[in-house]
């Protein structure tokens, strides 16, 4: 009887014991995303992703073949620079400027016309499949697309998608013993994270929220860069023609069409202003 009821107690014990660390974690771990002030969990330290962010964007690289169009190469280039100084411009009125040392941008075009993708890792290595070009249209277009994935690193979105792949499904608390413990399913994750390997659906009730965060937040992004963020709502109506029986990449984890444009809408008035003060 006392055996079974000091297991008991200890059971709780434990228990208490696991809750008061998890809730201390959360405490200690949180960020809050820029503009939508949302608290988000952050387990990993910006050094350690964005290691293996470049890691893995190398290996991407190696693996692509690279666009030798110099036109179109140019317009990606041009386009993200703007969007990236737009960003660091925003982090530094933010009082955020200690953390303009975790992005090193770079973006590239990847020749594969039937990808419809484009993304930017944690630290700001980008890329864009020219598969979405003919959808984006123009300089703006690409924009709105750029915005949003730009938006996505900002908003650290990277690294709560890793920290909650870390606790749910590895039982690990830090990417360092993760890789160590087990570093092939450690590699999975991170790729499924990005939406660089395939979409196990580890994450997607999160990944609709950071859609729609990153959709405001692209939409700033985009104004403040002298792009007029109105011209959200064409390009998506045209993504959206295009999904057929499975969604592109780009827009596989993303709202329903209708909720998307009916958001974006909704957020274009915050960003309008900053647009119109480029003009």
């Amino acid at each position: 009887m006392f055996s079974s009821r000091y297991n008991m107690n200890h059971n709780k014990l434990v228990v208490c014991f696991m809750m008061v660390a998890g809730v201390t974690c959360w405490l200690i771990s949180c960020a809050e995303v820029p503009i939508t002030n949302r608290q988000s969990l952050r387990l990993v330290s910006d050094s350690e992703l964005n290691m293996m962010s470049l890691h893995q964007y190398r290996q991407v690289l190696r693996q692509s073949k690279l666009s030798t169009d110099r036109q179109k190469v140019q317009m990606v280039r041009r386009v993200g620079n703007r969007i990236a100084q737009a960003a660091e411009q925003f982090l530094i009125e933010e009082g955020l400027r200690s953390t303009l040392v975790n992005y090193r941008w770079e973006f590239n075009l990847i020749d594969d016309n039937k990808m419809v993708n484009a993304w930017v890792m944690p630290g700001g290595k980008a890329a864009v499949y020219t598969g979405i070009l003919p959808i984006a249209k123009n300089d703006t277009g690409l924009a709105v697309i750029l915005g949003h994935e730009v938006a996505h690193a900002i908003a650290g979105h990277g690294n709560e998608r890793v920290s909650q792949g870390l606790l749910a499904n590895l039982g690990a608390g830090t990417l360092s013993a993760a890789l160590s413990q087990q570093p092939q399913e450690t590699q999975d994750l991170y790729m499924a994270a990005f939406g660089l390997g395939a979409n196990v659906g580890i994450l997607l009730p999160y990944s609709r929220l950071h859609e729609s965060e990153a959709d405001r937040i692209g939409l700033v992004l985009m104004a403040r860069a002298g792009y007029d963020p109105r011209e959200a709502v064409p390009f998506w109506r045209r993504m959206n023609t295009i999904g057929g029986s499975r969604p592109p990449e780009f827009i596989s984890t993303h709202p329903a069409p209708e909720t998307r444009i009916r958001n974006i809408k909704s957020f274009i008035p915050e960003a309008l202003p900053y647009f119109k003060k480029r003009r």
